[in-house]
C-alpha cells in the first residue's frame, strides 16, 4: 500500500505542477477550450496555478526529505480542495471535456490523503 501511495503522489504531483505552471503560463490556450477560462479573471487561473505548484511541491518533497510526515496529507487535502474549486467552476461554465480530469485528481488526492494519514510512514 505504500508504495501504490508513493506512485499516486508522485502522479499527482507532476500532474499538479505540470497543469499549475500550464495555467500560470499558457492560459491563452487554456482559454481556446474552456469557457471558464475565459469567464473568470486570469489572475484567478494564475493563483490557482501557483497553489498546484506549490501543492505538487509539497507532495514530494517531505516524502524525499523525511521531514514533516503530516505535510503530505495537508498537500493533498489542497490538491482535493483546489480541483474540487476547478470542477465546481466547470459544471457552472458547463465545460463538460476537462470535467473528469478534475474529479479524478479530486478523488486521487482524497485518496493520498486518507492513506497517508491511516499509514504514518512516508
Amino acid at each position: 500500500m505504500n508504495l501504490l501511495l508513493r506512485a499516486l503522489q508522485v502522479l499527482l504531483a507532476l500532474l499538479c505542477i505540470s497543469g499549475g505552471i500550464f495555467q500560470i503560463f499558457r492560459l491563452d490556450q487554456l482559454k481556446q477550450r474552456a469557457a471558464a477560462m475565459r469567464a473568470l479573471p486570469g489572475g484567478l487561473w494564475a493563483f490557482l496555478g501557483w497553489i498546484g505548484c506549490l501543492t505538487g511541491l509539497g507532495l514530494i518533497v517531505p516524502a524525499a526529505i523525511g521531514l514533516l510526515p503530516g505535510l503530505t496529507s495537508i498537500a493533498a487535502a489542497a490538491v482535493a480542495a483546489q480541483s474540487a474549486l476547478v470542477s465546481g467552476f466547470y459544471q457552472r461554465y458547463r465545460d463538460r471535456a476537462p470535467l473528469p480530469y478534475s474529479l479524478a485528481m479530486v478523488m486521487i488526492a482524497l485518496f493520498v490523503c486518507y492513506g497517508r494519514l491511516e499509514l504514518r510512514p512516508f
